[in-house]
Order: structure tokens, then C-alpha cells, then sequence
């Protein structure tokens, strides 16, 4: 017997609606993100107005000043030096500046030394068991003195180091650091 043959096949409909192309994935960055030209100058953007907003608020020394005078004794016994540090300042801002401490710091060769100022009330004792310095020696200036707007005064602070007076003369560099309590960045005189 013949085999029956199979009828013709009919091609199956075609779907109707939109097709997916699946070769497309729609959860790439290409997708969902904006083009990289746009990105990068919103970037750009921001940085510049950040930078221009840390410029103009960042902390500003509210005083200057100079450190006019150093005199220096050795402490008896002790391999320490007293020194007498005389300085100027001038308050170049629009508000009272507030003392809140005072020290002084000085640099050799073995490294820095940081001594806080003695008490304002003991100058008169120093002074006389050390009477060399006296030389060129103003007011002493205390923590809670306050300077007025454009006003200059010229003081003196004392400080103790932990050197030997050798050590303190041939240092590289004293500063007196003054730090107010209105303000975070110090006032530093340097000589």
C-alpha cells in the first residue's frame, strides 16, 4: 500500500501586537542613565561650586602680629631655660578676639619643643630671680584678655623650655602660639 502522503504544511500566524526584540537588554546603564557628556559636567559643576564655597568660608587667622623680642636665662639645676617672649598683635577683624592660650614652641635640632606661658600673676617673681629678663619686656598678656577691633598691643609672655640654654641658642626657629576661643585656626608668631 502507498504511503499516505502528509498534507501540505501551513505556515503558523504571525502574532499580532509589538514584538520584543530579546537581543536588547533594558536594564543596562545605556538605558537607565543619562549620557556620560551630561554626567560629567553635572560633576564638574558641583565641584566647582564646592570648591568656591570652601574658599571663601574656610577659617582665617584673626590677627597678626610679629615676635619682637627674645630673652633667655638658664633655670640653675635644672637643664631648662626661661625665655621671655615679647610680641605685638593687631586684631585685623570686626569683632573682639578672646585669649584663650598661650605658648611657646620652639625648634632645634633634636626636634620641637612646646612649653605653655606661665601665669601673668608670677612676673614680678620671675622677674626678680631672673632679672636679665626684664630686657625689652612689656605687660604680660593673660588667657581671657580680650583685643578690640583694630587695636595693637604689644606683651610679653614667659615660657619654660626643657632645653639647656646652649640647646635654646642655637634653635631655628621660635613661635609663640595664641589661640582664641572664637576662632579655630591660632595666631602664630614666628621668629
Amino acid at each position: 500500500m502507498p504511503d499516505p502522503t502528509p498534507p501540505p504544511s501551513t505556515p503558523a500566524p504571525k502574532p499580532s501586537g509589538p514584538t520584543i526584540n530579546i537581543g536588547e537588554e533594558f536594564g543596562t546603564a545605556k538605558r537607565n542613565l543619562p549620557p556620560a557628556q551630561i554626567v560629567i559636567a553635572a560633576v564638574v559643576g558641583v565641584m566647582i561650586v564646592v570648591a568656591i564655597a570652601s574658599f571663601v568660608k574656610r577659617a582665617k587667622p584673626q590677627a597678626a602680629g610679629s615676635l619682637d623680642n627674645v630673652v633667655a636665662v638658664a633655670i640653675p639645676d635644672q637643664n631648662s631655660t626661661m625665655a621671655a617672649l615679647t610680641f605685638t598683635i593687631s586684631n585685623s577683624s570686626e569683632k573682639v578676639i578672646y585669649i584663650r592660650t598661650l605658648q611657646g614652641k620652639i625648634k632645634t635640632a633634636s626636634g620641637e619643643t612646646t612649653a605653655d606661658a606661665v601665669s601673668a600673676i608670677d612676673f614680678d617673681r620671675y622677674f626678680q630671680i631672673f632679672p636679665a629678663l626684664k630686657n625689652g619686656a612689656q605687660p604680660a598678656l593673660a588667657p581671657e584678655t580680650k583685643i578690640q577691633p583694630g587695636e595693637t598691643v604689644k606683651r610679653t609672655i614667659i615660657v619654660a623650655f626643657p632645653v639647656t640654654l646652649d640647646a635654646f641658642n642655637q634653635r631655628q626657629a621660635t613661635t609663640i602660639v595664641i589661640q582664641l576661643y572664637n576662632e579655630t585656626v591660632p595666631i602664630l608668631l614666628t621668629r
